[in-house]
């Protein structure tokens, strides 16, 4: 089969088109999916940059969100037959082959049945980004109805839809942005206050719009200066989550002081780790999610699509930064 392989890091010109080996299914609770389309996010090109995750994980395919149609199930497989459309988050990090690909196996438990209502290409932009918003917003921040939340890059692809989820969780959202064109979008998706960053101060604003309370929930999807600059906009005992590092040098004075709950989002532990539990609880959200969509309640904004062959093109539009929503790979024709 077609792949786009990575054989040492470096730039988006490691990534090439290959002729590999067409997987097979090993285990009688695993399916073979023909990938109709492969989303494309930042951590496919950090370690495209620095390398994976698994050692001794060269040559890998990236790609850790796909979706495609079943072509065989194993022995045990109730869930699926050939011909099923699934989507999943599986792969991508050095150790089982990723969705930069024409085929795949995974484990029927990992795999969800694909939203009626979009198509391949959007359902495969979504799941790494869906599980992030949703941990983050749900079950770390604990977010709940009525509360103020506020949601760094709100365009992108996480900010987007956790926009979103917060709206459908009953609370009220500001969101930092870069241009007008991003303010006029994330008002479309419920954002109240859209704050460009490049020409407004955060605090003020969010004191200003908050009544000088700062908001209940702050969600840090861009770093280590944005999460530092973040700490006085959050009211006293709220909650700030990151999905990123926040660095060596955090000065946690002001975060102390606010009685702060700090949390860390790593939606990829449960794969990393081999925790089933949390991968079931996974799956769960985009089970969840799909039924969002197909309700015409949850959107996926998909701002440009490559086919599989220009991955690497996807990947310097990626690095170049301030995108909307997602991108995608799409593989084949269904």
């Amino acid at each position: 089969m077609q792949a786009i392989l990575m054989r040492e890091p470096g730039g988006p010109g490691v990534l090439e088109q290959a002729e590999v080996a067409m997987p097979a299914i090993a285990s009688p609770s695993e399916i073979l999916v023909r990938l109709s389309a492969a989303g494309v996010n930042p951590i496919d090109t950090k370690l495209r940059s620095r390398g994976v995750l698994v050692p001794d994980g060269l040559p890998a395919v990236l790609g850790c969100d796909g979706a495609g149609v079943v072509e065989a199930v194993g022995d045990e497989v109730t869930r699926f037959k050939p011909g099923d459309e699934v989507w999943f988050c599986h792969g991508g990090l050095g150790g089982p082959v990723g969705n930069y690909a024409e085929y795949t196996v995974v484990d029927a438990a990992i795999a969800q049945p694909k939203p009626r209502s979009i198509d391949f290409a959007t359902t495969a932009a979504a799941p790494l980004v869906l599980i992030t918003a949703w941990e983050a917003l749900y079950d770390r921040a604990r977010l709940r109805e009525g509360q103020t939340v506020l949601i760094h890059a709100g365009a992108g692809g996480v900010g987007h839809v956790a926009i979103q989820l917060a709206r459908l969780a009953g609370a009220r959202v500001c969101t930092t942005v870069s241009s007008p064109e991003k303010a006029a979008f994330v008002h479309e998706l419920g954002a109240e206050c859209a704050i460009n960053y490049r020409e407004e101060d955060l605090v003020e604003v969010v004191m200003e719009w908050t009544e000088g309370q700062g908001v209940d929930v702050a969600f840090d999807t861009v770093g280590p200066a944005v999460f530092q600059q973040t700490i006085p906009a959050v009211a006293h005992y709220g909650d700030l989550v990151t999905i990123l590092d926040p660095g060596p040098q955090l000065d946690l004075r002001e975060a102390r002081n606010r009685n702060l709950r700090l949390s860390l989002e790593l939606m990829l532990t449960p794969m990393l780790r081999d925790l089933p539990l949390a991968r079931a609880r996974q799956c769960e959200i985009l089970r969840r999610c799909g039924e969002l969509i197909d309700r015409d309640e949850l959107r996926i904004e998909v701002s440009r699509t490559f086919p599989l062959a220009e991955a690497a093109a996807a990947h310097r539009l990626l690095e170049e930064g301030h995108l909307r929503g997602k991108l995608a790979l799409t593989i084949a024709d269904d």
